[in-house]
């Protein structure tokens, strides 16, 4: 058996399989056309939601996971109804 040049061993390295197609492919851009929020939206808007719980509620300092986990149910529940 014949061995690699390394010119034929880089060109292996560099090959990559083509893009997939068809629906996985355009899933993200479908769930932007039908007005789904981004995760970095769904992250702002649970964060600022969170911050306005820790505020309602006194500022409580050790309770930053129940507002954290609160917001996140009410964000969610608007965004994904079931």
């Amino acid at each position: 058996m014949k061995a690699q040049t390394s010119k034929q061993a880089a060109e292996k390295k560099l090959h990559r399989p083509p893009a997939k197609q068809g629906a996985e492919a355009t899933a993200p851009a479908k769930l932007k056309r039908q007005g789904q929020p981004s995760f970095d939206d769904l992250q702002a808007r649970i964060t600022v939601r969170a911050y306005e719980l820790y505020a309602e509620r006194g500022y409580r300092t050790g309770c930053a996971l129940e507002d954290w986990v609160d917001a996140e149910r009410e964000i969610l529940s608007r965004e994904f109804p079931v």
